[in-house]
């Protein structure tokens, strides 16, 4: 069973930046859609960026537009979620998710994703 494991949160100011890693293991992530999602205390878990497995397709949630970027390194394993000029409002658990398939599309749906990683704390201070 594909394996997610997410890494790269932390605490940093409002008008900073992280980058969010989230690595597989067992599988390969080649053929795997590959969506970052985020939830906040009391809210519920909202799509913040998605990638097709064949890397072409991108979809970013409005709220981050502009803010983050999305990228995949198949040969690591890895994909990556570049979020600058972070504010409080993205305080949240990153969770990143995998679905077989999703070759030249992604869809920031959290129904249609099978494999989870277990989150990590992104906490922006303002």
């Amino acid at each position: 069973q594909l394996q997610l494991v997410e890494s790269g949160g932390g605490l940093v100011q409002s008008g900073g930046s992280l980058r969010l890693s989230c690595a597989a293991s067992v599988f390969t992530l080649d053929s795997y859609g590959i969506a970052w999602f985020r939830q906040a205390p009391g809210k519920e878990r909202e799509g913040v960026v998605c990638i097709s497995s064949s890397g072409d397709m991108t979809k970013y949630a409005d709220s981050v537009k502009g803010r983050v970027t999305i990228s995949r390194d198949n040969a690591k394993n890895t994909v990556y979620l570049q979020m600058n000029s972070l504010k409080p409002e993205d305080t949240a658990v990153y969770y990143c998710a995998a679905d077989l398939g999703m070759i030249s599309l992604c869809v920031l749906s959290p129904k249609l994703y099978d494999y989870w990683g277990q989150g990590t704390q992104v906490t922006v201070s303002s």
